[in-house]
């Protein structure tokens, strides 16, 4: 998400290897075939660095191995710029998950990146109260009435004022911008890591204890606090799509995320380009797998779980 929603960690990139070297001796971080057969081919799909991303592409890998025959080939690298290139050298096939915004536009203009629609994900960042507090107190998520509860989020660090918890630094944001525009008695803390927000959320549900913070979807604190959504602090709109001129006044913007696939794969037009194309879930079931992951779980165990339990969807990604 080097566009504009930057703010991955490193704590999910455990379950995927190293990055690597985009050259003729690069390795995949998992080469197999299929066990069944078929005329599918050998394809690649590119590995990007958070847990999410990982469970949309070893989902589509098991099921292409397993169902279809392939060979599919999984490779690390950067997200971006580097992959787009590496689908143009023809070293890559699929991109499963991209939050660019269209970064890709000039790799699709000279017909070497496809766009293969929208996954069924939608990314979204936003402010969010512990949702024990939306039920209790249920006119607190229009952010008009914030102020009337600023009281209750005073810490030790936020001078007198509410304690409102952003994002690491790095982190896409227009916090102080809402603070600032909507005239919010709140002062801006930024946490110092993903975990530290993880921690914030699930002790204030645990303890009801007040909290409001940064959090994003998909992202697996959706799976450890189901109704976490409730919280949601909801601004006047998200009309904006760039964070720099972004007034404060509106809200973060949704993004639906996008499927790319590289020319080979598109002129193919095979099972497997099919099963890309076809291939869309929500939020909840990337969730579902990414929190499996970080559950300890390896890829291929968290992709077959969801897989043996969503047959019927499986199916129609594969036409049947």
């Amino acid at each position: 998400m080097n566009s504009l929603f930057n703010r991955r960690s490193a704590l999910v990139t455990v379950v995927i290897a190293a990055a690597l070297v985009l050259s003729g001796c690069s390795k995949g971080v998992n080469d197999s075939a299929g066990g069944a057969s078929g005329d599918c081919g050998s394809w690649s799909i590119a590995m990007h660095a958070w847990g999410g991303y990982t469970a949309s592409a070893q989902v589509v890998a098991e099921i292409a191995k397993k169902e279809l025959g392939c060979t599919i080939t999984q490779t690390t690298l950067d997200e971006g710029p580097t992959t787009y290139d590496a689908m143009e050298a023809g070293t890559i096939d699929v991109i499963i998950e991209d939050w660019g915004g269209g970064r890709w536009s000039e790799w699709v203009d000279r017909g070497a990146v496809f766009e293969a629609g929208e996954n069924g994900n939608v990314g979204l960042i936003g402010m969010y109260v512990a949702p024990w507090m939306a039920a209790k107190y249920p006119d607190i998520t229009d952010s008009k009435n914030l102020n009337k509860y600023a009281d209750l989020f005073k810490t030790a660090d936020s001078g007198g004022k509410g304690a409102w918890f952003e994002g690491p630094a790095g982190y896409t944001t227009i916090g102080e911008k809402m603070v600032s525009a909507n005239n919010l008695n709140f002062k801006v803390i930024f946490s110092g890591s993903e975990a530290a927000l993880v921690d914030g959320f699930t002790k204030a549900e645990a303890n009801k204890t007040a909290f409001i913070g940064y959090a994003w979807q998909p992202w697996t604190l959706f799976a450890k606090i189901p109704n976490l959504e409730s919280g949601h602090v909801k601004f006047p709109a998200n009309d904006w799509s760039d964070a720099a001129t972004a007034s404060g006044l509106t809200d973060y913007p949704s993004t639906p995320l996008i499927k790319l696939i590289s020319k080979k794969l598109n002129d193919a037009n095979d099972p497997f380009t099919s099963l890309v194309n076809n291939f869309k879930w929500t939020n909840d079931d990337q969730n579902g797998v990414a929190a499996d992951l970080e559950g300890g779980m390896t890829a291929e165990e968290a992709a077959q779980k969801w897989i043996d339990a969503h047959a019927d969807i499986v199916a129609t990604w594969l036409g049947k």
